[in-house]
């Protein structure tokens, strides 16, 4: 039986690169993914990877830079669209990530004041009990956005703040995005090998 489907949102915060590398590593180990991305997302992917994309005509290559593997699916909703399939609880999916996640997009999760398509799939994964992982990356962070933090936690989803670690040997900033997405992929239960774990031998 195949996995039920991931959902992947992009919003406005820095860390594209985040974004696109966990899009490919889903999609190369063979997960159907449904996507979607804020204006915010779309100019940030603009400032930090130079690639234009169009929500309106969404192309995957324009976002990956390259074709995108054949082993898994992509399924794009624009962010408007309320109507989408994962809007609903009654649409299955096995967990749902919003890498980068700006600050306004945690707070509208937080207070069930959502405004699109991402903002309304990521409360249907906490009202279902469906994971849900939100990718911060905002430094120092106010007290508001802590408050934000522990109460989406507090509602069930896991806060995982873009900081990548050191002890795998990173040589690179590819390493590091390695790192985050490895992360983001535990707790989506995708299995990868792109960072050497702690203990495993070098």
């Amino acid at each position: 039986m195949a996995a039920a489907p991931l959902v992947v949102g992009i919003t406005g915060a820095s860390g594209a690169p985040y974004a696109v590398r966990l899009l490919e590593v889903l999609l190369e180990a063979g997960r159907d993914v449904h996507l979607s991305i804020s204006p915010s997302g779309q100019a940030v992917i603009a400032t930090e990877l130079g690639r234009t994309i169009d929500l309106d005509r969404f192309d995957i290559a324009a976002l990956l830079g390259h074709t995108a593997p054949a082993a898994g699916r992509l399924t794009y909703h624009h962010y408007k669209n309320l109507m989408a399939p994962i809007a609903s609880g009654s649409f299955l999916t096995a967990a749902m990530v919003i890498c980068p996640c700006s600050g306004s997009t945690l707070s509208a999760i937080a207070h069930s004041m959502g405004e699109n398509l991402i903002h309304r799939a990521a409360e249907v994964h906490l009202k279902e009990r469906r994971k849900l992982v939100v990718v911060p990356r905002e430094t120092p962070l106010s007290l508001p956005q802590l408050k934000n933090m522990q109460a989406i936690h507090e509602a069930g989803a896991v806060v995982l703040p873009a900081a990548p670690g050191f002890y795998h040997g990173a040589a690179s900033v590819a390493d590091l995005v390695d790192f985050v997405v490895a992360r983001i992929c535990d707790q989506l239960g995708v299995a990868n090998a792109l960072i050497r774990r702690w203990g495993e031998a070098t």
